[in-house]
Order: C-alpha cells, then structure tokens, then sequence
C-alpha cells in the first residue's frame, strides 16, 4: 500500500502548478526551489508517474498533473 502524501506535498503541488514553476511556489511558501524540486520528485514516484514536464528553466503541469 503507498502512502498517502503529506499535505506539504499537496500544497507545493498546487503552488508549483499553478505556477508552472517551482522557483514561484518556492518564494510563495518560503522554502527553496530545491525542497519543491525534491518533494515533487517524491510525489511523482510515490503516485508513479510524472506530474511534471521539466525543462530548461521551467515546469508544465501533464496530463495526469492536471487530472490529479
């Protein structure tokens, strides 16, 4: 049984998304671009599957971020 996410996580989901960037969740919550960075790498792995299109200097939410 995976766990269920921590509402940390959820809510640096839902900045990051919003967003479409993890450096803006980062400054809105106060935390580093690489603690967002790291928890959504933990999401995704704990949900299996990407919620994330990473590319050079940003972020878009996929198919399953958006239905997540």
């Amino acid at each position: 049984m995976r766990h269920l996410p921590t509402p940390t996580a959820l809510r640096m989901f839902a900045e990051a998304a919003e967003r479409a960037s993890f450096a803006g969740a980062a400054d809105i919550l106060n935390v580093t671009q690489a603690a967002v960075s790291k928890q959504m790498a933990t999401l995704e792995d704990r949900l299996g599957t990407a919620l994330f299109l990473r590319e050079h200097r940003s972020v878009s939410v996929t198919a399953a971020g958006r239905a997540y």
